[in-house]
């Protein structure tokens, strides 16, 4: 199985000034937003430099005056649902880790759990769609991979940005000039 590093979701005291900050100094630009959970939950900024990621960056409004560390979780992105599944198996059995949890974001299938210092870790796979973010359900990793997409198409296909992912890929390059 190749893993590859994605993406990372930082815990922030101050939303405008980061997002304005990497939008002005960085030239990323917003992929979304919106409250994680809906309704009154903390609100989530996707950002990416790149039409071929939906975020490379994503920040949290949750971080405490106290607290250390910004960083939620580090994702990385695998080649398949089965390699997924796969990772699912792996931390099920490894005693270190204390909980995982397999999430569909509709444009892909993850697994999240941590590690042995509690750094939170996302590993995922894409699927073949763009979704609007943020977005979540649970996904069953028993199923065959073929049902698992199809679980995930009915999940999110009402989605008023639903798409093939070569669609929004496509329409973000035109935004980002690379065509």
């Amino acid at each position: 199985m190749k893993i590859s590093w994605s993406h990372c979701v930082l815990k922030v005291r101050d939303m405008d000034t980061m997002v304005s900050f990497y939008e002005d100094t960085l030239g990323f630009v917003v992929a979304d937003r919106g409250a994680i959970m809906g309704g009154d939950s903390p609100e989530i900024v996707f950002m990416s430099g790149s039409s071929s990621d939906h975020h490379q960056i994503a920040f949290v409004q949750t971080r405490p005056e106290e607290e250390a560390t910004s960083l939620d979780h580090n994702a990385f992105r695998v080649e398949s649902i089965a390699d997924v599944k796969a990772m699912i198996e792996k931390v099920a059995q490894d005693d270190r880790v204390k909980a995982h949890a397999p999430l569909t974001h509709g444009n892909a299938l993850s697994v999240y759990f941590a590690d042995p210092e509690d750094n939170g870790i996302e590993i995922f796979c894409d699927s073949p769609w763009h979704v609007r973010q943020p977005a979540g359900q649970g996904w069953d990793p028993t199923m065959s991979d073929e049902d698992v997409l199809a679980d995930v198409k009915a999940k999110f296909e009402n989605d008023p940005e639903f798409r093939p992912i070569e669609d929004y890929q496509a329409m973000k390059a035109k935004e980002f000039g690379e065509v």
